[in-house]
C-alpha cells in the first residue's frame, strides 16, 4: 500500500511540476517573436477550412510560431484542442493558418500562481512521502515499536 502510495506522488509532483505552471494568454500590443509558443483561437471559418485537414471540431491549435506575414500564420503545431474537450498531440507537423480564421491569439506564459500552487503542492506531497518514509520504519506497518528481540520458550531436556 505504502509503495503504491509513493508511486502515485511521485507521479502527481512530476505531472504537476512538468504542465501546472503555464497556461494561455490573450496577446496584447507588440508582435511575438519567432519561436514563441502560441494558442491560435480558430473561427467558425476555420473549422469549416480547416476540418478536412485538422479535424471538424478544432477551437484551439498550439504550436511553435514559425513564420508570421500578412496572409497568416505557420506553426509547428504540438498540440489541436477540440471542443468536446478531447485533444489531439501532434509531433511537429507545420501548419498555415490564415489569419481570417483566427479568433485571437494567445501566448503560452509562466503562470505565477499555478506555479505557486504545485510548489506548495510538491513540497506537501514530499514532505507526506518523508513523513510515511520514517515512521513506516521506525514503527512498522501498524504503527506499534516492534519487540526488541524473539519470545524464546525454554524446555527442559530429559
Amino acid at each position: 500500500m505504502k509503495s503504491a502510495l509513493r508511486k502515485i506522488a511521485c507521479g502527481f509532483v512530476i505531472w504537476g511540476t512538468t504542465i501546472g505552471c503555464y497556461n494561455l494568454q490573450p496577446v496584447v500590443g507588440n508582435p511575438l517573436p519567432l519561436g514563441t509558443q502560441v494558442g491560435l483561437d480558430i473561427n467558425d471559418a476555420g473549422r469549416a477550412v480547416l476540418g478536412g485537414s485538422m479535424g471538424p471540431e478544432i477551437s484551439l491549435i498550439e504550436g511553435r510560431l514559425v513564420a508570421r506575414d500578412s496572409v497568416g500564420y505557420t506553426l509547428s503545431v504540438s498540440q489541436v484542442h477540440l471542443f468536446r474537450g478531447g485533444e489531439q498531440v501532434w509531433s511537429g507537423e507545420r501548419v498555415v493558418v490564415k489569419s481570417e480564421y483566427v479568433s485571437s491569439l494567445r501566448e503560452r506564459k509562466l503562470s505565477r500562481g499555478r506555479t505557486a500552487a504545485m510548489v506548495a503542492a510538491s513540497v506537501g506531497v514530499v514532505a507526506l512521502i518523508v513523513r510515511q518514509s520514517i515512521v513506516g520504519s521506525l514503527f512498522g506497518d501498524d504503527g506499534r515499536l516492534p519487540p526488541d528481540s524473539a519470545q524464546t520458550i525454554r524446555i527442559p531436556r530429559s
